[in-house]
């Protein structure tokens, strides 16, 4: 579904994806299935968009976005691609931001152009992400720091691999798995 008020000009786009009011999303953007595009979004060319994608109203996908399956983004989320921006100067290539598949970017967010968000990291409201972030790490503040981890069933743990009932957890192979 397309809202009749979105300006979409691209023709890739996935079955079951919804695009709401006021969103312009340029001719060469590839957006995955079952999207949900919330109004007020803008979205570039050189931009590749997983499944299952929620982006929530204010955010704006500019050149170099890649986003993976399943990911969270947060409204009025800031993304960059450029690390030096000029007025009327332009890089030959504007620098790739990958979004791995399972990841939370939280509200007001800004990540910096270049950038990796792991596996199902989990950023902050209101983050300045500034570094590449390891899968299953949970990130917040500004400039943005490692505060915990999450696990693959989003129990949220603490930088000692503890969640907040006791349970004891341990990473196998940067992955966090309960201690049995």
């Amino acid at each position: 579904m397309i809202h009749p008020s979105a300006d979409v000009q691209c023709t890739t786009i996935g079955a079951g994806t919804t695009i709401w009011q006021f969103c312009v999303v340029l001719k060469n953007a590839i957006i995955g299935e079952n999207c949900n595009i919330n109004c007020h979004v803008f979205i570039e060319n050189d931009v590749i968009i997983g499944d299952n994608v929620t982006i929530k109203s204010g955010v704006q996908i500019w050149d170099g976005l890649r986003i993976g399956n399943n990911v969270f983004i947060g409204p009025n989320v800031t993304f960059t691609n450029d690390r030096v921006p000029r007025s009327k100067e332009y890089p030959e290539i504007f620098l790739k931001t990958i979004i791995e598949d399972g990841a939370t970017i939280g509200a007001n967010a800004t990540i910096l152009a270049g950038l990796r968000i792991g596996y199902k990291a989990l950023i902050g409201a209101g983050s300045v992400i500034t570094k590449n972030i390891p899968a299953y790490t949970v990130w917040y503040g500004n400039p943005a720091i490692h505060k915990g981890y999450i696990s693959e069933s989003n129990i949220l743990l603490n930088k000692d691999l503890n969640s907040k009932d006791g349970v004891r957890f341990e990473l196998l192979n940067g992955v966090p798995k309960p201690i049995k």
